[in-house]
Formats: structure tokens, C-alpha cells, sequence
């Protein structure tokens, strides 16, 4: 990377014919919402672990056990004809403690495995080219997120100025808490087999209210500790009236007929679905907040000297972005910062391209803010140039 090198503003690149913008855009979504769509994007063949597979038996070989692979036909796989296929075999390298193997019996399945673990949960294994489409879908699908968070703002301020606990009020206040804390939504399943949790799986005693102070400490994803404060004086306030509701969640509301109920994970995506008429997830937020941080550390950081530097401050400023969100840097890197952020300072172009998207922005009606909106022109930006 050469520190002279300076990119061309936007202008300057050559534009996509009108529409193709959205045509891609629209593309992204279907990619993260159809798996078949996905998987033909990918060159893939859509399987099922339904359908006949390979089987991993164990057996005992002269008193030591050992794994030998069954043919759909129940025929064991041996000899020249079978090297190939085991060769397959041995490089997904499937967990010993795994049961119930199921291995897709096509090399271009988008899944390569499933599997039971030690804990009973079950696990999946699959192709790289199903992973790196199903990743371009994921942050592709942020061009669609952005514009999309003034409705679902709007939305929720209406519904946590309402009377009483309404499903759709606790909603508005758990995706409030979702963008303002970063938290991980949590679910009940993984709350009840490793005792950790998220935001509407929490209980009242994670959560203590002083004033329009708020302060979860709880045992989240992982085992990691987690300690997270605000102060929002309508937040306090619904929190403290759920705290009184009898049970230990913390997140329940009250039906027509006043009887309680809980939350879970699936009705926060489907009340965000409801608000934005899209296939947006609680996820979204984390992925959306963790590319503008990534993208506002590496503005403060500067153009780096060298590919050393660029480096260096790449793993600075995600290191960053992971402690507002609670993971670890690599989890976070892989997860939820926007490749293209990354890519675009390794090249020594982020700088420039931001202030000329910053120029443009500045120049576009929106009801995002203002670093929001620059990076929703930046990410078009990178997409535009991604496809000439």
C-alpha cells in the first residue's frame, strides 16, 4: 500500500445503468432470505440432511474403535473407488464426539454435514462457496437496513409513548435497548442449556434501575461477563413496571385480558418485519452499528504509512468495535464489521471515499444521522465499483 495513493472521488467511477443499484440490492435479500436462491447463486446443489446420505458408524478394529463410512445403499466405502470421497470426508473434519453424522453424498452440497454434539444440539458444516454468497448477502443487505431505520425508529418511539404494557409497547422497548446497548437478543433455548443470557431472556435480577439510570450485569454468550449502563428516563420507567409484574422475566407484557406473557427472540424479528415490511433481524443492528464504528475508529486513526500500519490500526480499531459489542475481536471482524470498511483502508482509499461521500450526503435529504448516512453513500459506493 502506498500512502500517496489517493482514489478517485465517486464521480469519477463509472455508474451503473439505472436501477442496478436496487436490482442488486434486491438481490442481497433474496440471497439472505431463500436458501435455494443462495445456493444456486453459489454454484451449489440445495440438499437436506432429509434425503439419503453418508453415514459415520463406529466400530471396534482389534479393540480400539474406529469410524467407517456407510453408502445410502448401507455399503461400506473401501477401496480406489471410494479415495476420492473419503479424502472429502477426512478433510471436513468431522468432531469425533459428533453423532448422528449425516454427510451430504454430492461435493457441491451447500451443506457438507450435520450432526449431533456432546450437548445434543446440532450442528452444521457448510461449503465455503455457501458461506462467502450467504456473507455477501448478509452485509449486502445492509444497503437496505440503513434507509429503513428512520421507519423503524419512528415506529418505535410511537409505540413506547402508549399506555400500559402492550406486547407491541415491551417490543419497542427491547429493540430500543437492542440499538442503544448493543446486547445480544438472546434466546430461551441457549439460556436453559448454558445458563447464559440476552436481552429478552434476561431476568429481573440482571437489571437495576436508579433514576433514569439502567444497568444490566449478566452472564452472556460464551461465559463472558457483561456490564452495560444508560440513562433513558422512559426506558427507566418501563423497565420498573415490568420489574413489578409477577414472574422473574423481565421483558413480559400484559394481553387484552391482563394475563402475562413472555418474549422471545422470534417476536422481536417478527414485530421488526412488521414495522419495516422486509426480512430484517435483531442481528441487523449489530451488524449495521459494528461497520459504522469500524469505519469511524479507522477515520480517527488516519491513512496509515504502510501495509504494516493499515494493518496494525485495522486490528486497533476492531478491538474497539468488539468491546461496544461484547464479543471477542475475532468473532467481531468475521461478523459484524462490513468487509468492504476494511478492504477500503488496506487500499488507502477509505479516507478519501468517506469525505466524498460525506459531500454527497450532505446534499441528500435523510432522516439518518449524519455518520449513517455517509456510510450508507459509502457502501453504495463500494458495491457500484464492485460490480463495473
Amino acid at each position: 500500500m502506498s500512502a500517496q495513493a489517493t482514489p478517485q472521488v465517486p464521480a469519477q467511477k463509472t455508474a451503473l445503468p439505472p436501477g442496478a443499484i436496487k436490482a442488486l440490492v434486491e438481490n442481497f435479500s433474496a440471497l439472505k432470505t431463500d436458501a435455494t436462491v443462495a445456493a444456486k447463486q453459489a454454484g451449489l446443489r440445495y440438499v437436506s440432511d432429509q434425503s439419503p446420505g453418508i453415514q459415520r458408524v463406529s466400530v471396534l478394529k482389534q479393540g480400539k474403535p474406529e469410524f467407517r463410512y456407510l453408502a445410502a445403499d448401507g455399503k461400506r466405502l473401501s477401496g480406489k473407488a471410494s479415495e476420492a470421497l473419503l479424502a472429502r470426508i477426512k478433510s471436513l473434519v468431522i468432531p469425533p464426539a459428533w453423532t448422528d453424522v449425516w454427510i451430504c453424498p454430492w461435493e457441491n452440497g451447500h451443506i457438507q454435514v450435520t450432526a449431533r454434539d456432546a450437548r445434543g444440539r446440532k450442528q452444521y458444516r457448510y461449503h465455503p462457496q455457501w458461506r462467502a454468497v450467504r456473507d455477501e448477502a448478509k452485509y449486502g443487505h445492509l444497503l437496505q437496513f440503513g434507509p429503513a431505520l428512520p421507519l423503524i425508529r419512528n415506529a418505535i418511539h410511537k409505540a413506547l409513548a402508549k399506555p400500559g404494557l402492550s406486547r407491541e409497547k415491551v417490543l419497542a422497548a427491547v429493540i430500543s435497548l437492542l440499538e442503544s446497548t448493543h446486547i445480544r437478543v438472546g434466546n430461551w433455548e441457549y439460556a436453559r442449556s448454558n445458563n447464559s443470557f440476552g436481552l429478552t431472556t434476561l431476568k429481573n435480577r440482571h437489571v437495576q434501575i436508579k433514576g433514569t439510570s439502567i444497568a444490566f450485569e449478566f452472564r452472556g454468550k460464551s461465559g463472558v461477563k457483561h456490564a452495560v449502563s444508560l440513562r433513558d428516563a422512559r426506558l427507566s420507567r418501563i423497565i420498573r413496571h415490568m420489574r413489578e409484574l409477577p414472574g422473574q422475566e423481565l421483558f413480559q407484557y400484559l394481553d387484552e385480558d391482563g394475563k402475562r406473557h413472555a418474549i422471545d427472540s422470534s417476536d422481536v424479528n417478527d414485530y421488526l418485519r412488521n414495522i419495516a415490511g422486509d426480512s430484517y433481524t435483531a442481528k441487523d443492528f449489530r451488524t449495521w452499528s459494528g461497520t459504522l464504528y469500524a469505519a469511524l475508529a479507522l477515520q480517527e486513526l488516519g491513512p496509515a504509512e504502510s501495509d504494516a500500519e493499515a494493518k496494525k490500526n485495522i486490528v486497533n480499531a476492531v478491538a474497539q468495535v468488539a468491546k461496544k459489542l461484547g464479543n471477542t475481536p475475532a468473532i467481531c471482524r468475521k461478523c459484524y464489521v462490513h468487509p468492504d470498511v476494511l478492504q477500503a483502508y488496506m487500499e488507502g482509499r477509505l479516507c478519501d471515499e468517506w469525505k466524498a461521500c460525506a459531500s454527497v450526503a450532505a446534499n441528500s435529504p435523510t432522516s439518518l444521522q449524519k455518520e449513517e448516512a455517509i456510510l450508507l453513500k459509502f457502501l453504495a459506493l463500494r458495491l457500484r465499483q464492485g460490480h463495473n
